[in-house]
């Protein structure tokens, strides 16, 4: 009875071995797609492109608050009293109206990265999955703590991304 259950192991095993040498596995590094990509590439310029104009008026509106501060603290003894209390008010209202647009341009810029990103994910997805069917891949992982260089196959969806005729 013995040598049957050991010999029933022993098939077993050895049909586990042989199917698993046939059992193809891939690791993709999401990150690098990210940065790397051409879609990703052309997302962040796009973006860039899109938010420059507010990103300027942030960027004036921070040289007119340091102006009037630096006029403050230069003009606080010579200025009268009045005058010193109008340019305070002016110097606040322009930093409450600084940091209120300061954060709507963080929340939008985040939503249009996220809108964008969530873009070149699809497409990852879709240049994994057609990598995954032409290569016969088993199983394809985009979330691994370590990849061994042999089954990262990171490079080929960049390459198919990098290659793909409907650029958007």
């Amino acid at each position: 009875m013995k040598s049957i259950l050991s010999a029933g192991f022993l098939l077993i095993v050895s049909f586990s071995v042989a199917y698993a040498a046939d059992f193809r596995v891939g690791v993709v590094n999401t990150e690098r797609i990210l940065r790397e990509s051409v879609p990703a590439v052309k997302a962040e310029k796009k973006i860039e492109k899109e938010f420059a104009a507010r990103d300027e008026e942030i960027k004036q509106m921070v040289k007119q608050a340091k102006d009037i501060q630096a006029a403050l603290e230069k003009d606080s003894s010579k200025a009268a009293d009045a005058e010193q209390r109008s340019k305070e008010r002016e110097l606040a209202n322009l930093n409450v109206n600084l940091q209120r647009l300061q954060r709507e341009f963080r929340e939008d810029l985040n939503l249009r990265k996220n809108e964008e990103l969530a873009q070149v994910l699809a497409r990852a997805d879709k240049a994994i999955q057609a990598i995954a069917e032409k290569e016969k891949f088993d199983l394809i992982l985009q979330e691994a703590v370590y990849r061994n260089p042999q089954i990262d196959i990171t490079e080929k969806v960049l390459q198919y991304l990098a290659n793909e005729k409907n650029d958007k």
